[in-house]
């Protein structure tokens, strides 16, 4: 099919007139009518019901209108990589990573990254299943261990250590853990140990369900598990991160706690020279910094 004929009827569908149709494309009423017919008669098919208020759509219209939406959508995004090599930032960016770290800690942080880029983007997407970064599954990850696909620039942001936390009122209530054996006077929330999740948060949970702890919560993100905590259910294993967003909470038996988790970003090769990625990639550096530094202090 010819590109020029759907752009046309992609914009008389779009506006559902002729004439305005035609005043977008700088042609006359009538040019944009003989593309149309010789459009329908390339296809063998009727692609608008004409009325006195407009042209409506006929199935095979929504049909036709549908594609070239979605060629409109790739065009646009090719045309945004395109000149993504300009200074300006701007356009989709994909970015994977857990939904723990990805909740508690990077959309909070967002406000910040928008105020700064605000026609950037952002595509997130939360799950605990590695994305393919060279087939382009998502731009950048942050991760919770140094990907192993090849063709891909990586940056150690971080280390992390699971740790117990719970509530004032929490603890208020039911007493402070000295030691594991007072857990059986208390609730445990953690990810089940086997759910998809960092090998050193499975062994600690695995551990600490190893003593017989009577009650218990499982949740399948730590996201939930801070919701738990939050509610004073119980204690919580939980990301060291959270204390920065939650300073509240209570560090339980301070001797327990996970071998550190190594956080990196990634992304492909190819999009070395994205200022899309490349804005990211510094304002979470810079954040991490800071948080660092915060927690120095």
């Amino acid at each position: 099919m010819d590109w020029d004929k759907l752009r046309i009827f992609h914009s008389v569908a779009e506006k559902g007139s002729l004439t305005h149709a035609g005043d977008v494309l700088h042609l006359s009423q009538s040019a944009v009518s003989r593309q149309i017919r010789a459009l329908e008669e390339s296809l063998n098919v009727t692609l608008f019901h004409r009325h006195a208020r407009g042209l409506i759509l006929t199935e095979q219209g929504e049909l036709l209108f549908e594609a070239t939406n979605q060629m409109v959508r790739r065009l646009d995004a090719a045309a945004a990589r395109i000149r993504d090599s300009e200074d300006e930032v701007f356009g989709e960016l994909r970015v994977t990573t857990t939904t723990g770290f990805g909740t508690l800690w990077l959309a909070p942080r967002l406000p910040a990254l928008y105020q700064k880029y605000p026609s950037l983007k952002i595509d997130l997407m939360l799950e605990e299943r590695v994305l393919d970064l060279p087939m382009r599954e998502a731009d950048v990850a942050i991760r919770m261990k140094e990907p192993s696909q090849a063709d891909l620039i990586r940056k150690r942001l971080m280390n992390i250590k699971m740790r117990l936390y719970a509530t004032p009122g929490y603890l208020a209530a039911h007493g402070t853990p000295e030691k594991m054996s007072d857990f059986s006077a208390h609730r445990l929330i953690c990810q089940h140990p086997g759910t998809a999740q960092v090998a050193a948060g499975a062994m600690l949970s695995a551990e600490l369900m190893a003593n017989d702890i009577p009650s218990t919560l499982t949740v399948n993100n730590y996201f939930g598990v801070l919701q738990g905590v939050l509610n004073h259910l119980g204690v919580g294993v939980l990301p060291d991160y959270i204390t920065e967003d939650f300073p509240d909470l209570i560090r339980v038996l301070p001797e327990v706690e996970s071998a550190e988790v190594p956080v990196f970003l990634a992304y492909p090769e190819e999009l070395r020279h994205s200022k899309r990625v490349a804005a990211f990639r510094d304002f979470v550096s810079e954040e991490i910094f800071a948080f660092r530094k915060r927690k120095q202090d």
